[in-house]
């Protein structure tokens, strides 16, 4: 179950990939919970990190929301067996659709801000909710990288709709078709995170930040959110469509060689030939 000892929390005792506390008056901390995993999301966390949005919505008792990774790593992205599932299994795609779709909308919709702290790697479902946070605070060490096309799959769960707002067309075209990883510090530079420090100093800036917010006035700034999230609800149709695809390869010939390759720690050898 959850680590939800504090008083308050009673709402989020099913989780268990998650962690809850309360660092700071009104300030809901959600910490990846899988240290020895570097909190890679098995399809139990793919699950929570999707809807946990919406009991945070609907929580009176939280203001402001800090997301964090337990251990070294943010998140190192999605388990081999989460994904060999879906290779295998047509419902397993529609099920993971429906999740990284809720995953996206359900932190666009939350009217509660969200700060996120992002140290280590950052990879998969943990890059999609620190990249959608409303304020992302990167260790200038940390390693973001979407890897979609190194595995096989088109890059679909947030990039298409979120990356040329922050960085730019020209650079989220380098980065997410040819995988190549940035440093907080870089991401920083580039516009793709709010803010970048010493990893020494990022929970206690994060979490200033969202204390900040907590006890900023609410309505005013949820009321913000909201209307400067529209900017990605109107990409709402570029998302499904880069989701869409992401799953359709899924079922192709690519990611059987995407995934042989990271198993066998050797650079992938894909087909040209796409007329098959």
């Amino acid at each position: 179950m959850a680590e939800t000892s504090e008083p308050g929390l009673e709402a989020y005792a099913s989780y268990t990939s998650l962690a809850f506390d309360q660092p700071a008056p009104g300030v809901l901390r959600v910490t990846l919970n899988r240290p020895e995993k570097l909190n890679a999301l098995d399809a139990r966390g793919h699950d929570e990190i999707a809807r946990v949005w919406r009991d945070v919505d609907a929580d009176p008792s939280v203001s402001a929301v800090l997301l964090c990774g337990a251990g070294r790593a943010f998140s190192a992205g999605g388990d081999f067996e989460m994904v060999e599932e879906m290779i295998d299994s047509f419902d397993a795609r529609a099920r993971v659709w429906r999740e990284a779709k809720d995953l996206v909308y359900n932190i666009i919709n939350c009217s509660k801000p969200i700060v996120s702290a992002i140290q280590g790697a950052a990879v998969g479902a943990g890059l999609v909710a620190a990249l959608l946070s409303d304020v992302s605070v990167a260790a200038r060490t940390a390693r973001l990288v979407d890897g979609h096309t190194r595995l096989g799959v088109a890059a679909g769960d947030h990039a298409a709709i979120v990356w040329p707002l922050l960085c730019g067309m020209a650079k989220a075209k380098y980065h997410l078709m040819l995988c190549e990883p940035v440093t907080g510090d870089k991401a920083e530079q580039m516009g793709l995170v709010s803010l970048a420090v010493d990893e020494a100093e990022l929970q206690e800036t994060a979490l200033s930040i969202a204390t900040r917010l907590a006890s900023g006035a609410p309505s005013a700034v949820r009321w913000t959110k909201y209307a400067l999230n529209n900017w990605l609800r109107q990409a709402g149709p570029i998302f499904d469509a880069s989701l869409a695809l992401e799953m359709f390869g899924f079922g192709g010939r690519e990611v059987r060689e995407g995934v042989a390759s990271f198993r066998e720690k050797r650079s992938p050898v894909f087909s040209q030939d796409t007329s098959l």
